[in-house]
């Protein structure tokens, strides 16, 4: 399914795609589209997003003016000969993101010309400068409307300017599909080619000098699959220690599933200063990191918590080959990709993923259970630490993620709950209570594969699953009824997910820091910068002392008490009795409010529970025979011994 080989098999494509990078120093893609209309008046289209980011990005407001040519086929040869050049016309823009060639009539072979503006560094889109060529083909192929099941090839231009300075031979293609490339005095020419426009766009790519290493993996009938992993960018990184690291973990996947979606699978990863993220693709993932999150050359046995971090968004994006690439919610299917697919399933395939994929760093051996533990408590601290929980359900979170997830503001803390933090929360307690409920023979992982086999009895080895699928599956592991209560509750509820109770049920304790409070950190209710000319207030925590006084996000308090403020001033008075008069600014309008510290407050939502600000966990003690240890101490560990069947 993975890499495309037309030319061995002798086919050609009826859509030519030609990029070229001449102005990679002006951040500028030159396109060059060719292709037979099969309608008069043809429209040509570009995404508006891409697959795994749900967001409406417009990446068309990145191209310029689209012109085209029609090449009269008895001609075409002469044209060139006798440089004679066919007239150029304007296409004509019909929406945000579509043009259509009024002059051109079915059956005529074209050429459209247009331009691509590349400097935005995210895994989503494309990055055009001196130093890498990346690109995503959501953001640079326009496709021509009813023709999108076609062949294509693509053709990516590199000039001989962009190898001055480099070692030619560090400067690598890194793609999920197979190419072929020509060398020239001018130029690099690489061709890849796809069974249609909705393929190729599912397979970024990036010309850089790079690292690079290989590694196999096999499957359970002990079929290897190639892996390969590209790294760019400024780093220092332990390529040996990444190398073993990341065999084991996909190897673990590999154990667990019994086989893979694809043939091979490539990391293509860039090393920045603060940037952070992942896409994943039919056999690839383009990752973003900060480089302190790379292995150092003197990393530990366990790793730090920046590279876990790394580990932790390679796992991510890897499974989502299984989950989200193959398994997906049915309206994932067959999208279009000009308007939004909204679906409440995203906690299933976000939250699920975002809960295995620590999950298998510790199954892998890469990070001990205390470790695990640790990030499974810094998810748990993001959930209590979030007062939207009790006003929008994971389902709500999912469908509202086009309008929400990627455009947070200073009430999103109260108003809404990230689907990917509570999703792989409520992943955890449907874990746990599959296993309560079916005496420890089933669990969340029986669930997935399940899907999965079902995908694999498909023409197409992929399917979409909707919530009523979600049911018939579970239904196989425990009581339907069980399933559906559940869900009532935590899915489409906002009902408190009952962490403590499950974990303690399988040996783990949840301990609230005291020192940790949110008093400390959230002094008022509300978060603030301290900057020169006061405190900056971020965000206002709803119902709290600040709320109540009428401080406000982006605020700034300049004196708390008469003096000057700052945090230590700030800290004073965090727990008074007594009225505190504020100045502040408001734009650029000087206003003064009173604060009462001890004002109550609803920040338990109702409930008579009363939630910590920060918790950590930690492995039982148990009086068993256990041959797991931790810090020498016998723990039960049933629920972290995944796959001991696999």
């Amino acid at each position: 399914m993975t890499f495309i080989s037309h030319t061995a098999n002798g086919l050609t494509s009826d859509i030519h795609y030609q990029f070229d990078f001449e102005r990679f120093l002006e951040h500028l893609v030159d396109v060059i589209l060719r292709f037979t209309a099969d309608t008069d008046a043809p429209s040509l289209w570009l995404p508006a997003w891409i697959p795994g980011s749900y967001l409406i990005r417009e990446f068309a407001r990145n191209i310029t003016a689209v012109h085209y040519e029609i090449l009269d086929k008895e001609l075409s040869d002469n044209q060139i000969v006798n440089n004679k050049n066919p007239k150029r016309y304007r296409a004509q823009k019909t929406d945000k993101h579509t043009w259509q060639l009024p002059q051109a009539k079915s059956g005529q072979t074209l050429k459209v010309y247009y331009e691509v503006y590349c400097y935005d560094l995210s895994v989503r889109t494309a990055y055009v400068d001196q130093q890498r060529l990346y690109g995503n083909f959501t953001s640079l192929a326009l496709a021509i409307d009813g023709q999108e099941q076609s062949s294509v090839k693509a053709s990516l231009m590199v000039p001989e300017a962009f190898f001055m300075n480099k070692n030619k031979e560090h400067v690598l293609l890194a793609c999920g599909l197979k190419a072929t490339q020509l060398q020239s005095d001018e130029r690099d020419l690489y061709s890849v080619q796809a069974d249609s426009y909705h393929e190729l766009i599912d397979y970024p790519f990036e010309i850089a000098i790079q690292e690079k290493f290989d590694f196999i993996i096999q499957d359970s009938q002990h079929q290897t699959l190639s892996h390969r992993f590209f790294l760019t960018g400024k780093h220092n990184a332990d390529m040996g220690r990444l190398q073993q690291d990341i065999t084991q973990i996909c190897q673990t996947y590999l154990n667990w599933l019994g086989d893979a979606p694809f043939d091979d699978y490539t990391f293509m990863t860039y090393a920045s200063g603060q940037d952070y993220g992942g896409l994943e693709h039919i056999n690839s993932t383009s990752l973003i990191t900060p480089r302190r999150d790379l292995p150092a050359t003197n990393e530990s046995a366990m790793p730090s918590g920046d590279y876990q971090r790394f580990l932790g968004l390679c796992s991510h994006e890897y499974f989502h080959a299984w989950w989200v690439k193959t398994v997906r919610p049915d309206v994932m299917l067959e999208v279009d990709l000009r308007r939004e697919a909204f679906t409440p399933l995203l906690w299933i395939f976000e939250g699920f993923t975002s809960y295995i994929d620590d999950f298998m760093l510790q199954a892998s051996g890469v990070i001990d259970k205390a470790s695990y533990l640790k990030l499974l408590a810094e998810q748990i601290n993001r959930y209590y630490q979030t007062p939207g929980r009790a006003q929008q359900s994971v389902a709500e979170s999912s469908f509202d993620a086009w309008i929400k997830l990627y455009r947070n503001d200073e009430n999103t803390g109260n108003a809404g709950i990230s689907y990917y933090n509570k999703g792989a929360l409520v992943a955890l307690c449907l874990d746990l209570t599959l296993l309560e409920k079916s005496a420890g023979r089933y669990r969340l992982f029986d669930v997935v594969k399940t899907f999965y086999q079902q995908a694999k009895q498909n023409d197409n080895e992929r399917i979409g699953i909707s919530s009523a699928d979600m049911g018939t599956v579970i239904g196989q592991f425990m009581l339907l009824a069980d399933w559906e209560e559940f869900e009532r509750c935590y899915v489409n509820g906002i009902e408190e997910l009952p962490l403590e109770a499950l974990l303690e049920a399988n040996g783990i304790q949840l301990y609230s820091n005291s020192k940790e409070t949110a008093d400390k950190h959230v002094p008022w209710g509300m978060r603030c910068t301290e900057t020169p000319a006061g405190l900056k207030v971020n965000r206002v925590t709803r119902g709290s002392a600040a709320a109540k006084a009428g401080l406000s996000a982006h605020d700034v308090i300049i004196a708390i008490d008469g003096i000057k403020a700052d945090n230590k001033q700030l800290a004073l008075f965090n727990e008074a009795s007594h009225d505190i008069e504020c100045h502040l600014f408001r734009r650029d309008e000087l206003m003064t409010v009173n604060v009462v510290p001890k004002v109550n407050t609803d920040d338990n939502h109702g409930s008579d529970k009363v939630f910590p600000h920060s918790i950590s966990l930690r492995l039982a003690r148990t009086n068993t025979k256990d041959k797991d240890k931790i810090n020498g101490l016998k723990v039960e560990s049933t629920w972290l011994d995944v796959m001991k069947d696999a």
